[in-house]
């Protein structure tokens, strides 16, 4: 890191250059400049230094003010707040030398506290200082109550709205997030344009105050300066008094507005800036689109304006050209409203016609469709819920199984029943159900028909039967052991079973290069000796499918690399390597299976079925091989399956069913088409310090 403090030694020099440098970075000017404020405060400076400083004050204040009038929202001027705090100060500073040199040296005449004071006192009075004084102190009103009041106002309303909204727009972030309408990166850059937003409008509330207070001190300046000139010239230097009135009104008003038109230059840029919230664009485009692009309302001012010159005694050439240019205005507005622009239009829709057709060809992962009756489940404060839900349904899938889930995008579809939902993977209708806003669904845990009054209906993700119940009923709903669960929890459980069951069809290719890629320095030097050397890219996307879709977590992806490493040379059959691959995830699947004791309740295959179906392999081993069971036998497969796992659902348990290495996955494969949730495990893939505990067998 660089040495940013002066060299102050013999060895090495300070010169010129250095110090130049040293004083031209931010924050270092702006700390000189403050200091020189506070100087300001206290040391007396000569006229010319003074006339410099409101050269500069003049002239800053104008910058000011196009600033605000340029910039297409507040926010891209979010120092004003800043900047009003430091040029106030200053006006003050300049008020307090200014009454200094007043005070000191107005005896010499109207020049001795600067040629500016003395040029704006001569403009403002006219050689009539009463006058002089009357508008003087109308300027100030007009910056006081007016513009300071008003620009102070609409940033408190500003500051306490944005406040009570943020709540909302932050929810209304996670919702795009989670629907995959924006990424984390544009999520991340609304949150602190929101942030910058809130703090912005309460530093203005708080910053319109200095302006108040600068307007008061000025009074109260060219109050003392008027009074204290006057009675120092006559009692100390002896001048008439009809002289030193008119020397140090001269002068006083001439302080006096030279400090409060910079003032009123910065109260203009703050009501510009303040009351510009909810207009976008440039002040002069945002005026002229909303303001004078109706010809209807350029008619009517244009004839307002020719009846007004019509009337007696008003002058009739201001109001016959405000009425002619007006009018011309808005026929020219009216023309261009009824002209056919063919080339826009044709291009236009060119255009249009190429980028929906583009659009068409992406298809969405994962989709939500809901019938008009369930918006509210997007736009209200309980809708926000289903947004919230479905965003820690992504983070908890993502913990469990090991990869992160595509986000889910949410549409209204005219076509559902009113209070339907349909589910979507990859654009294909993976499920669809019925939700009841304001009512709760209430569920036996034992299975059976709740005894309430309501709607019965069976469960969206698991067929059970329910009951919508209203709000009222809750309380004796859970009295009674009922399960209670609102509208949007029913439409998450669902996505959730769906989630699973396509798990391995929503791991792309692409995200399988994305874990490879964030995987560990250690272990990624292992992924790269393996890919392509020993497995291919493709083994390893379809090994991960093959385990997601018996729902297995890959999230231990280097144990899953080192067991396809170990099992590549011996086999290049897929079924052999997952097989190979759910060895080697002994510990996790006893452990994902295991019951509230810690033991792993089995349902056994006996040795006469284990015999039927290693005969009923065909092919040679090693390779891939095809089961060929009898279709009668095979039905008093599924009979037994089912009885042995009802039995084992109405002693409370939920069993695995374990059977030899060689039939595992045959087994599996017709298990999983009546049976889908229940686990199939081979005796290689229990860990050595599993605990078994025989529930049943087959």
């Amino acid at each position: 890191m660089a040495d940013t403090s002066l060299p102050f030694s013999s060895t090495n020099p300070v010169t010129v250059k250095d110090v130049s440098s040293w004083l031209l970075r931010g924050e270092v000017g702006l700390s000189v400049g403050v200091i020189g404020i506070i100087v300001l405060l206290i040391l007396p400076i000569p006229a010319f230094v003074l006339d410099m400083l409101l050269s500069v004050a003049l002239t800053t204040s104008v910058v000011i003010l196009m600033t605000s009038l340029m910039i297409k929202k507040p926010l891209e001027f979010t120092a004003f707040p800043t900047v009003l705090l430091v040029t106030t100060l200053f006006r003050l500073a300049l008020n307090i030398a200014s009454t200094r040199l007043i005070l000191g040296h107005g005896q010499e005449g109207t020049e001795g506290a600067g040629r500016i004071i003395n040029s704006f006192g001569k403009l403002m009075t006219g050689g009539n200082f009463v006058i002089g004084v009357i508008l003087f102190v109308i300027l100030v009103i007009v910056n006081f109550v007016v513009i300071t009041k008003g620009s102070g106002r609409i940033a408190e309303v500003a500051a306490r709205f944005t406040l009570d909204s943020m709540p909302g727009k932050q929810m209304a972030i996670d919702s795009d997030l989670s629907s995959g309408l924006i990424d984390e990166a544009e999520a991340k850059r609304r949150r602190k344009e929101l942030e910058q937003e809130s703090t912005f409008f309460g530093a203005m509330d708080g910053a319109s105050k200095f302006v108040r207070g600068d307007a008061i001190a000025g009074l109260i300046i060219v109050a003392i300066n008027l009074v204290g000139g006057i009675l120092i010239g006559v009692i100390q230097h002896k001048m008439p008094i009809a002289d030193a009135s008119s020397t140090y009104t001269l002068m006083t008003i001439g302080d006096g507005l030279v400090s409060q038109i910079p003032a009123l230059v910065i109260s203009i840029a703050a009501g510009f800036l303040v009351s510009k919230a909810g207009v976008e664009g440039a002040a002069d485009k945002a005026l002229v689109s909303q303001l004078a692009m109706n010809p209807v309302v350029l008619g009517m001012a244009a004839a307002t304006a020719a009846i007004l010159a019509l009337v007696p005694g008003m002058p009739k050439i201001p109001f016959i050209a405000i009425a002619g240019g007006l009018g011309y205005l808005a026929w020219r507005r009216s023309q261009n409203a009824r002209k056919p622009a063919v080339l826009p239009v044709a291009e236009k829709t060119a255009t249009d016609a190429e980028e929906p057709i583009a659009a068409t060809l992406a298809i969405d992962d994962v989709k939500i469709e809901l019938g008009y009756g369930l918006l509210p489940l997007i736009n209200d404060l309980e809708g926000r819920r289903l947004t919230d839900q479905i965003k820690a349904l992504r983070r908890t899938l993502a913990a469990d199984f090991g990869f992160v889930m595509p986000p889910v995008r949410i549409l209204d579809n005219m076509r559902l029943p009113t209070q339907g939902y349909a589910l979507r993977i990859k654009e294909m209708e993976a499920g669809a159900g019925e939700v009841r806003l304001g009512s709760l669904m209430a569920m036996d845990p034992r299975g059976g028909q709740v005894e309430l009054p309501g709607e019965h209906v069976r469960e969206p993700a698991f067929g059970l039967p329910a009951t919508w119940i209203d709000e009222s009923l809750k309380e004796e709903a859970t009295f009674r052991g009922y399960t209670i669960v609102d509208p949007a929890t029913v439409l998450t459980t669902h996505l959730t079973e769906i989630l699973k069951d396509n798990m391995a069809d929503l791991l792309s290719y692409a995200e399988v290069q994305k874990l490879l890629k964030d995987l560990p320095a250690e272990q990624k030097k292992m992924a790269d000796d393996l890919i392509p050397s020993a497995v291919s890219a493709t083994t390893v996307h379809r090994t991960l499918q093959a385990l997601l879709r018996e729902r297995v977590s890959i999230r231990d992806l280097a144990t899953i690399l080192e067991a396809l490493g170990e099992a590549s040379p011996h086999t290049p059959n897929l079924l052999n390597l997952v097989e190979a691959v759910r060895a080697r995830l002994a510990r996790q699947l006893c452990w994902a299976n295991r019951a509230d004791d810690g033991a792993l309740p089995i349902v056994t295959l006996s040795p006469d079925w284990e015999q039927a179906f290693a005969e009923a392999l065909i092919g040679p081993p090693g390779e891939e091989r095809q089961l060929a069971l009898a279709p009668s036998k095979l039905q008093q497969f599924i009979k037994g399956v089912r009885d042995a796992f009802e039995r084992a659902a109405h002693a409370g348990e939920s069993p695995v069913l374990l059977t030899s290495p060689q039939i595992r996955p045959y087994v599996r494969s017709i298990i999983e088409r009546f049976r889908g949730q229940t686990v199939v495990l081979s005796q290689n893939e229990v860990h050595v310090r599993a605990r078994l505990r025989t529930v049943d067998s087959v």
